[in-house]
């Protein structure tokens, strides 16, 4: 998928090792089938309009209808038809295919693990009775340094940011970059609310600190580009 995944499962022996292996045999699965780098996946085969709507997977199905939810709910801001772009439907894919890892893991009766993918992080349980598992969001500029430690204990965390990756992130409102944030992160019950929401914030720019605080179900860790921290109240910080 282009970025590192970890999973630490606690408890389970051999059925979490069985588990574990389903969970990246799964990953592997998405990475081809959603890729917008490898010519025969779907997402580029249905680009190049070699697929018919009729003809696409529902996990495909569901996930353009995703992104279209996050479009019409951040204004445009947030989108996989970038005009002039490929069809990229990753911002969505990130978080969807993590938290169906989570599924698997828990179908398999393994309720306390963590999955990380690039930062992205599903938690379910206590790592140890009564802690919470503690989650590090990176350092805006510093790749070294930690700028907060969030606590979860069954649920998702995710930050959007520049990084290393340079300003890969656009506003599909202009199609250009936007401006006036360093880094957004979302808590939220499930890691597709969390990382569309950040995804769709951090595109808005200033704007998009307002609208990510008063989205249901999420709190929210904004840096912004005057290195000024906006924080919702009942964010777990450690």
């Amino acid at each position: 998928m282009g970025l590192p995944v970890s999973v630490d499962v606690r408890a389970g022996g051999e059925l979490a090792g069985h588990a574990i292996d389903g969970v990246f045999g799964w990953l592997r699965e998405v990475d081809a089938r959603f890729s917008t780098f490898k010519a025969d996946s779907e997402v580029r085969r249905y680009d190049r309009g070699e697929l018919a709507p009729s003809e696409l997977s529902d996990d495909l199905l569901e996930v353009l209808s995703l992104c279209d939810h996050y479009e019409r709910l951040s204004g445009g801001a947030f989108t996989a038809r970038l005009p002039g772009r490929r069809l990229d439907p990753n911002a969505v894919v990130k978080g969807w295919a993590v938290q169906r890892a989570a599924s698997l893991l828990l179908a398999e009766g393994l309720d306390v693990f963590c999955i990380n993918a690039g930062g992205d992080v599903v938690t379910s349980g206590e790592p140890e009775p009564g802690r919470a598992w503690r989650v590090g969001i990176r350092h805006p500029e510093r790749p070294d340094a930690v700028c907060a430690v969030v606590e979860s204990s069954g649920g998702a965390v995710a930050t959007s940011a520049e990084y290393e990756r340079g300003a890969h992130i656009l506003d599909g409102r202009t199609g250009r970059p936007p401006a006036g944030l360093l880094s957004v992160t979302v808590t939220a019950d499930d890691l597709v609310t969390a990382d569309s929401l950040a995804t769709a914030a951090f595109a808005m720019g200033t704007e998009g600190i307002a609208w990510v605080a008063a989205q249901p179900g999420c709190q929210v860790l904004i840096v912004d580009a005057k290195r000024q921290v906006h924080r919702s109240p009942g964010l777990r910080l450690a």
